[in-house]
């Protein structure tokens, strides 16, 4: 590939004049800018990002970090989805994206080297863990930056969420309108904010209603298919008349646990869900949801971040983007009436 020189020597003009020409100057004149694109094309010369970083003080690429392992990244539909808004948003603003794959550990012990590596201008992170310390880390970096979820217990930073609690709470309290009182439910891992949040959300359905929380109904899954399966076959010895799932993929398992065991749904046992994802409209029976914006959870973290970069100030932007309860076929009736 050539270099900026030798761009400049082919197109018989300046250095500068090519730099402006690739920086979309809008001084240079047509015919050079012409000119030198000819050149750029003819040997399709792609600008050094590392450089243009180190001359502008920003290279137009954000990082994505995803907490989790890369076999439930490519599994789970929650993250296609994010990853689509996150990577729409960046296209439609003329930013790239840098997914940035690696096992959680690995990413926590690498993390402080990738935030002054100096390749990104600002971070998006989702789906953390209580614990995680890739928060810590990107307050030191004083790199721009917008977390996909809310931390528990660092407030002081920029964030897009949904309402969890309140969210659990609402598809919970269907379930006990529509006559259930022994509602159990599948929680998503309790070492991450949103599976703590949808739980809290059960909880307090259960105590507005004056309802004793059962532990023996409490079974903590861990937002994959295979995870609402097993939770499922242990609550099927508790004889729960409906059972919450803390996500769309663990409620597919728990479908296929009821099934084998001859159960009908919902006339043996109702089944809600949250997410919304494509197949939870077409699963049998198609099931009861919390439908959450999730495109455009990862869509508007980016649109935030990039007006963060580009037009830095103090105010911290806490966003709740609304949730919808949508009705199906998997939780039944109204059995008051």
């Amino acid at each position: 590939m050539p270099t900026l020189e030798e761009i400049a020597k082919l197109s018989g003009v300046s250095r500068s004049t090519v730099s402006r020409v690739i920086n979309n100057d809008p001084h240079v004149s047509d015919p050079t800018y012409k000119k030198v694109m000819a050149v750029v094309r003819e040997f399709n010369y792609q600008p050094n990002i590392a450089a243009r970083s180190l001359a502008s003080g920003h290279t137009r690429v954000l990082g994505l970090v995803i907490p989790t392992g890369v076999s439930k990244l490519f599994t789970d539909p929650y993250f296609q989805i994010l990853i689509q808004g996150v990577s729409s948003a960046c296209n439609a603003h003329d930013y790239s994206v840098m997914l940035w794959l690696a096992e959680p550990e690995y990413e926590r012990r690498m993390i402080k080297k990738i935030l002054n590596n100096g390749l990104v201008d600002g971070v998006v992170v989702s789906s953390m863990v209580v614990d995680d310390v890739i928060v810590e880390a990107l307050v030191e970096s004083e790199l721009p930056f917008m977390l996909i979820g809310r931390h528990p217990t660092v407030t002081d930073v920029n964030y897009v969420d949904v309402d969890n609690v309140a969210s659990a709470k609402e598809i919970v309290t269907h379930l006990l309108r529509l006559g259930y009182t022994r509602v159990a439910t599948i929680t998503g891992p309790l070492n991450a904010i949103s599976g703590v949040d949808r739980y809290e959300g059960y909880i307090e359905a259960l105590s507005s209603r004056g309802i004793k929380i059962d532990t023996g109904l409490i079974v903590e899954g861990d937002f994959s298919e295979e995870g609402g399966y097993y939770a499922m076959r242990r609550l099927l010895s508790q004889s729960p008349q409906a059972v919450f799932v803390a996500s769309d993929p663990m409620a597919m398992g728990a479908m296929r646990a009821l099934h084998e065991a001859g159960l009908s749904i919902p006339e043996d046992v109702a089944l809600v869900g949250f997410d919304d994802i494509p197949a939870s409209a077409r699963s049998n029976p198609p099931l009861t949801t919390i439908r959450q914006p999730v495109h455009m959870l990862g869509s508007v973290a980016v649109k935030t971040l990039i007006d963060l970069i580009e037009h830095p100030v103090a105010d911290l932007h806490h966003i709740i983007l609304p949730t919808q309860l949508v009705i199906r076929e998997s939780c039944g009736v109204d059995l008051i009436s």
